[in-house]
């Protein structure tokens, strides 16, 4: 009898306790499976939902709250009129209306999808909202009404800054966002209630503005959220263990976004999407191919990935660019994961990529032994006479581990074609400098750059090419190769840091050099190269965060291809860094962790360094933690943001980047090499011991006297 007394308690707790969770009656008009209404209903509140504006103000009591959503985002916006204007005013109600149509007598005169601008807060809100902090609303479609607000609390604007609008609103088109028309009527010039489905960042503070709604449309403060709904997100939380085999599955994962993504390309729709997109590569960008597409098998290659511009609906552009490095960068993912999970599919990818790659861009003058550009690899199927050295290099050092690991001979004369295609157009320091144009070439000839006394202090453009030779030299034991880099790398190390050039950033330079750093005391190990080792290391892992990420730094502006945006004008103008201040707590997946996680990898194998160890497997977890998961947008399932902030723990930084900014993804650049070297760990070896198990030494012995020795 006690037992059945005590359960009889129990229930009647909770059913009192679930009654008291229920918050207030809001009267409501539009869509019923908004984010927002999932949101609060889910918090308690209950939703009354009506079939037009006018009966919602006509039920609701007197001074009661009332939600006007929208109820066809972007196709049919809401509807006030004059009447129901007179209502809201004559029983003192709380409006919130989103996506505004008509307002009384004003009709909406502008509708615009936003490109640049951002979402910039007028006035400090709440803590989370101070004056000009920065929110991203993407492509959202804006409509503007022929009145003007009592008071405008955010406005949409082209601006510079990582999380604040530093130059404020001077200079640059001002529009009103959400504002309050009246002490009755707040209003969002767009549809914010869809916010999930809309990607809109940072979630923090999307989710402190909504609260700021609720407690204006409520008469009443303190109001917070305990959940927010979001379909995109990291896969695990900065503190959360991490399963026993998270890096396997993370390989697993990472290889299969290229399916989910589809950028494989398939015959059936190469005419159609490929093609068609790609142009003349000046604006490679396409609508994402539809879910129900066909995977390509690597014959006819991979796509770049995702442009950043997030649209209204939350799905993304692709970059329909086919680029060489990122077809021998993919090829090597294939194959890691392919041996890894012994998968013969992934494996077939990782050979047909090489194909394509040694066939589509060793065409023409780069397949004649006579051209000077003999063994090069073209950039992109639209500028194959463009050579950069660090795209070559990239492309190669992905093919030497692929192939490798494929234990196939196929690839290895027109692997070490292309090292010493690029050698031969390095100069007597080292260097190569940032391209090499095909007319050029052949107008000089590759002697007069292999004899030419250039210095280029940029590891950005000559690091891993450095990286290629010495892998070339630990095969042949050809002299000019060591002794070229040796030179090269001593002018870097005696320049650093007031000589470098950067492109983004100071610390992307520093984790591209750690690289052949780490294969020249492989091929080389004296004190000196120990120290230059240690020296670089170090330099970088002075930014390392306890995550395992690497914040950004800004180096000196005067050296910088790309730095701080100067003015909200500039703005989305160029190729641009993710931080504007040194401090900004971002890390870069296309510039600097990427390859700083290679590097690592390869200096903690070269050293046997505890430190480098430790910092290598923070940022494996780091990794790990921060790559993407998502069920609604399938096609970004799996993949690596450019950015992420690992203070706030999401996918937030300056968008400013005109090609590659927060939200874009890369198949070969960032997907590749994570890809790749969490194999290269989970298999506890490291990328010099793969690209050396095969003895290419006979052939390549061969190909250096027909390029270079018996031509000189």
């Amino acid at each position: 009898m006690n037992k059945l007394r005590i359960i009889s308690i129990l229930f009647f707790c909770l059913f009192l306790f679930s009654c008291g969770v229920k918050k207030e009656k809001i009267v409501c008009y539009g869509d019923a499976h908004s984010n927002l209404a999932r949101l609060l209903t889910d918090e308690g509140y209950q939703l009354h939902f009506c079939t037009s504006v006018t009966e919602a103000l006509r039920i609701a009591s007197e001074q009661a709250p009332v939600l006007l959503l929208c109820p066809s985002y972007p196709e049919q916006g809401t509807v006030v009129t004059s009447e129901d204007l007179a209502l809201i005013q004559s029983k003192s109600l709380r409006v919130f209306m989103d996506f505004p149509q008509q307002i009384g007598e004003h009709l909406c005169v502008k509708t615009d999808t936003m490109e640049l601008e951002r979402i910039v807060v007028c006035d400090s809100l709440t803590p989370q909202l101070p004056s000009m902090a920065l929110m991203a609303f993407h492509r959202c479609v804006l409509k503007e009404l022929d009145l003007t607000p009592d008071s405008t609390y955010l406005v949409a604007a082209r601006v510079a800054g990582f999380d604040k609008a530093v130059y404020g609103l001077a200079n640059t088109p001002v529009h009103p966002l959400l504002y309050q028309q009246n002490n009755q009527l707040m209003v969002a010039a767009t549809s914010i209630s869809n916010f999930a489905v809309c990607r809109y960042l940072p979630e923090q503070r999307v989710q402190s503005m909504f609260e700021y709604i609720m407690n204006w449309l409520l008469h009443k403060e303190g109001v917070t959220f305990s959940s927010w709904l979001t379909y995109v997100s990291p896969s695990y939380t900065a503190t959360e263990p991490l399963p026993e085999e998270a890096g396997k599955q993370s390989i697993a994962k990472g290889v299969e976004w290229y399916y989910n993504g589809h950028f494989l390309v398939h015959p059936s729709w190469k005419k159609d999407w490929a093609d068609k997109y790609m142009g003349d590569g000046l604006m490679p960008v396409g609508p994402e191919l539809p879910a129900d597409m066909p995977d390509g098998d690597g014959s006819l290659g991979v796509l770049e990935g995702h442009m950043s511009g997030i649209k209204y609906d939350g799905t993304q552009m692709y970059r329909y660019w086919m680029r060489d490095d990122v077809q021998g960068e993919t090829s090597f993912a294939f194959a890691a994961a392919g041996t890894l999970l012994d998968n013969s599919q992934y494996t077939k990818v990782a050979a047909n990529l090489l194909d394509y790659s040694f066939t589509e861009y060793r065409d023409s003058v780069r397949n004649d032994p006579k051209s000077p550009s003999y063994g090069l690899l073209g950039w992109a199927y639209t500028h194959k006479g463009t050579y950069y050295g660090d795209d070559n290099a990239r492309s190669l050092l992905g093919s030497i581990a692929s192939s490798a690991l494929m234990n196939n001979p196929k690839w290895d004369k027109q692997i070490v074609e292309g090292i010493v295609g690029n050698f031969r157009t390095t100069g007597l320091n080292g260097f190569r400098g940032q391209n090499i144009l095909e007319s050029d070439l052949q107008k000089r000839g590759w002697k007069s750059y292999y004899n030419a006394n250039l210095v280029n202090l940029h590891a950005h453009f000559e690091a891993w090419n450095w990286a290629c030779y010495l892998w070339l030299y630990n095969q042949t034991h050809y002299q000019p190769l060591l002794e070229r880099v040796k030179r090269g790398i001593t002018m870097m190390m005696e320049g650093y840091p007031e000589q470098w050039s950067w492109t983004n950033g100071i610390q992307q330079e520093r984790a591209r050099m750690i690289l052949p750093l780490a294969w020249l005391y492989r091929v080389e190990p004296t004190e000196e190269h120990l120290d230059w080792l240690h020296f670089m290391t170090n330099e970088l892992l002075r930014n390392q965060v306890p995550c395992g990420g690497i914040r950004e730094e800004l180096g000196d502006e005067s050296k910088s291809l790309f730095g701080r945006t100067p003015s909200n004008a500039e703005y989305g103008n160029n190729e641009a860094p993710l931080i504007f201040d040194n401090g900004d707590p971002v890390a870069d997946m296309l510039y600097t962790t990427n390859f700083a996680f290679v590097g690592l990898c390869e200096a903690a194998k070269a050293t046997q360094d505890t430190t480098y160890i430790k910092a290598v497997n923070q940022m494996r977890d780091f990794l790990i933690r921060i790559q993407v998961r998502s069920d609604k947008f399938k096609n970004v399932d799996g993949a690596w943001f450019r950015a992420f902030n690992y203070e706030d723990w999401n996918y937030w930084a300056s968008n400013a980047d005109a090609g590659w900014g927060v939200w874009s993804t890369l198949t070969g650049w960032i997907q590749s090499w994570i890809v790749g070297t969490q194999f290269v760990l989970e298999e506890d070896s490291s990328l010099w011991d793969i690209a050396n198990q095969k003895d290419v030494s006979t052939v390549a012995t061969k190909v250096i006297e027909e390029m270079i020795t018996r031509q000189l």
